[in-house]
């Protein structure tokens, strides 16, 4: 923003400069301006526009009468106006619009003037959403938003994306006006932004002669040329901020998930569900690598429910398999039963079932990544693989995946794409770099994800590992073609090896820092194998005897504190929602019923929770914590295991009410959770509604008014 605004700050300085028409003072208030508004109203009066009634005016020769009414109300404008007629000036009538023209324009590109109302409008403009006549049916899934009002300072991100969403569809109208606005007007008064215009040039209506006609200049400035211009500008204002907001969520999101607990290195078998067409499966060993395929035909219409449980223990004992992934899309949890009785069936085998998220598996599976990696392999196979490896190491499978189609925002396509990609690529790349990546082990995307290095040498490096077998230390590195000093000192760090002839090269030590290490066993006679990992010894060191002119105190406090526990993995410990047998779908749910689930997306207004009904249920904001929160992310991140009660159930429209409070009484659920639902947006027409509670007291339908009614009413 700042770069941007030095660069438009000098082309501005340069483009009036060239007119003659850049005084000192100016140039000072263009070098002061501090925000990209504030240039652009000091540049309005110079910037090149078309030839406007103003400029017409002014070649007519009338600048002169404008300035005589602006600086004397006592002049008369008609009688003024019969001294500037002419042969382009036809009359009186002519003489005093220009005159308006000239005056309106050099209102609206008043710098001062123009802040003054922009803060005005936004501390009190209130956002109108009406339905375009005709469209209701049309746009029923804006129906939240037929009759909305709500403060353009107050709008939250989604419902801001929403509102746009349905202007750009056409079924909505947006209006900015001021608070009580209509009322003003019913009653003739002036309109507040009028006045603050009035004021700023010192216009007192006292009857003087000019007084009515400045005053109806002032009307018309603000209607015709100041307003039309800050309605563009502060609707553009909210998209803008909205949009910030709804990368930010998506950013948080993909770190979460990108960072959700690895199961590990095992053995897993990889179902990806499906009805008609089967539940294709693929097998990895524990370092990831693809062994074995099938499909099974369990479910409708085929029903080989024995024969697929048969083919299941069969293929896990051949492959020594521990863990059964299964995709959460159609079918999941029908297989998911049908993975709970291989277990139960086969006790000896050690199994266990977990339902994965899919979210991305059949882009990876078409991608041109998947037809290097599996050539041979059919395009429904390879979604297995994905999903049997994502459950191994979320992390290094998903990286494979644009961020984009992983899906975990919210109006992801409204946004900016190519913000959201910076912002998603910069997620990818930190969270690859929190965990390190195992040389020895990575596939090309993910070492793609490694800061210093790029795809070329990725890929030469799988290559070297491929033709040369494993890297035994960090220096290897600087055999492989393309990657050069540069590149190694920025990667070293992040890379791992685990079992090398170097015990630090499985650490997040970077090479040039090992002389530290190595003073560190010197001084106390250790070996490094055995300083390493020796917390209690390495807790007594003091930091400052390690210090030089080339490793500082910061830097080798950060040493100590990673030989305490080398190559940690900042991610949690692996956990596992368990479904509710029985509940499979939508219509399987009763009220009050207590579930758990895994939270696959969060919001500005909550979290979404699967509970194993293929419908992601929501948890209002407010119903996620007994205490006040301002962030859902305060509270819950995408992958986390929670336990949440059922307070409402839509089977026809596939709505799904929880909360994590699960002393909640469903059949006190506040308003704002009824109202802010997925389905229609996650809107709620913002208009004040007034209720009174058992003892009396009014109040408003807002969240901390339903908690003071419910505690009221107890």
């Amino acid at each position: 923003y700042l770069r941007e605004l030095d660069d438009r700050r000098e082309t501005i300085l340069k483009s009036i400069d060239e007119q003659n028409k850049l005084t000192p003072e100016l140039k000072n208030l263009i070098l002061q301006a501090e925000t990209k508004n504030r240039l652009e109203d000091l540049y309005l009066p110079y910037k090149q526009k078309r030839r406007t009634k103003a400029q017409i005016a002014r070649e007519a020769g009338l600048e002169p009468l404008a300035i005589s009414l602006f600086e004397n109300q006592q002049l008369n404008p008609e009688e003024e106006a019969k001294l500037y007629i002419n042969k382009d000036v036809p009359d009186i009538k002519a003489a005093l619009d220009g005159s308006r023209q000239i005056l309106m324009e050099q209102f609206a590109e008043d710098a001062d003037l123009l802040q003054k109302v922009r803060d005005y409008l936004w501390s009190n403009g209130v956002v109108e959403s009406r339905v375009v006549e005709g469209k209701e049916n049309e746009g029923e899934k804006f129906a939240d938003y037929f009759e909305y009002d709500e403060a353009i300072n107050k709008i939250p991100s989604h419902r801001a994306l929403a509102l746009f969403r349905g202007r750009n569809e056409s079924v909505l109208q947006m209006n900015l006006k001021v608070t009580n606005e209509d009322e003003l007007a019913a009653q003739s008064l002036v309109h507040p932004c009028e006045q603050i215009i009035a004021a700023h040039f010192k216009f007192e209506n006292t009857g003087k002669a000019a007084d009515k006609w400045l005053h109806d200049t002032v009307r018309w400035a603000w209607k015709i040329k100041i307003f039309t211009h800050l309605d563009i500008e502060l609707k553009m204002k909210l998209k803008e901020a909205a949009e910030r907001e709804a990368i930010n969520v998506f950013a948080s999101n993909l770190n979460d998930l990108l960072l959700a607990a690895p199961a590990g290195p095992k053995a897993v078998l990889g179902l990806d569900p499906g009805f008609r067409t089967g539940v294709k499966i693929a097998v990895v060993d524990e370092t990831g690598k693809y062994l074995d395929q099938a499909v099974i035909y369990p479910h409708v219409p085929k029903k080989q429910w024995d024969k697929s449980i048969a083919l299941i223990a069969s293929m896990s004992k051949k492959h020594n398999v521990k863990l059964l992934s299964i995709g959460n899309g159609t079918a999941s949890r029908e297989t998911d039963r049908l993975a709970k009785d291989v277990i139960k069936k086969h006790p000896e085998l050690g199994l266990n079932s977990i339902v994965v998220s899919e979210a991305g598996a059949s882009v990876y599976s078409a991608s041109e990544f998947a037809a290097k990696e599996f050539p041979d392999l059919d395009v429904t196979i390879r979604g297995a693989v994905s999903i049997a490896r994502r459950l191994q190491d979320p992390l290094a499978e998903l990286v494979k995946i644009e961020p984009k189609a992983i899906g975990v925002g919210q109006y992801q396509h409204d946004v900016s794409q190519v913000q959201l990609a910076r912002s998603l690529d910069a997620v990818v790349e930190d969270c690859v770099n929190a965990v390190g990546v195992d040389i020895n082990r990575a596939s090309a995307p993910l070492l793609t994800q490694v800061s210093g290095l790029n795809q070329t040498i990725a890929e030469n490096i799988v290559e070297f590992r491929n033709q040369n077998g494993e890297f035994i230390n960090r220096k290897t590195l600087l055999n492989v073609p393309r990657l050069g000093p540069k590149a190694y000192e920025q990667a070293a760090g992040f890379l791992r090896i685990m079992d090398g002839d170097n015990p630090l090269d499985r650490s997040s030590v970077h090479p040039e820092a090992y002389p530290v290490v190595e003073t560190i066993s010197e001084k106390n006679g250790r070996n490094i194998q055995a300083v390493i990992g020796d917390v209690s010894f390495l807790k007594k060191l003091s930091a400052n005897d390690y210090t030089n002119d080339q490793f500082g105190l910061p830097t080798v406090t950060d040493i100590i504190k990673e030989l305490e526990k080398p190559g940690r993995d900042p991610r949690p410990e692996f956990k596992t929602a368990e479904f509710k047998d029985g509940v499979e779908e939508v219509k399987d749910l009763k009220v009050d019923m207590v579930l758990e689930g895994v939270v696959t997306n969060v919001t500005n207004f909550g979290a979404f929770v699967d509970i194993g009904v293929h419908q992601d249920g929501l948890v209002h904001i407010s119903a996620l914590s007994d205490t006040f929160i301002k962030d859902p992310r305060d509270v819950v991140k995408a992958g986390d295991v929670v336990k949440v009660k059922v307070m409402e159930v839509d089977v026809n429209r596939k709505r799904i009410a929880l909360t994590m409070r699960l002393d909640d009484d469903s059949r006190q659920q506040p308003e704002n959770i009824k109202k802010d639902r997925p389905g229609k947006n996650q809107q709620r027409n913002n208009k004040q509604t007034k209720t009174k509670n058992k003892v009396g007291a009014e109040v408003s339908n807002s969240a901390m008014a339903d908690a003071l009614a419910q505690a009221f009413n107890r």
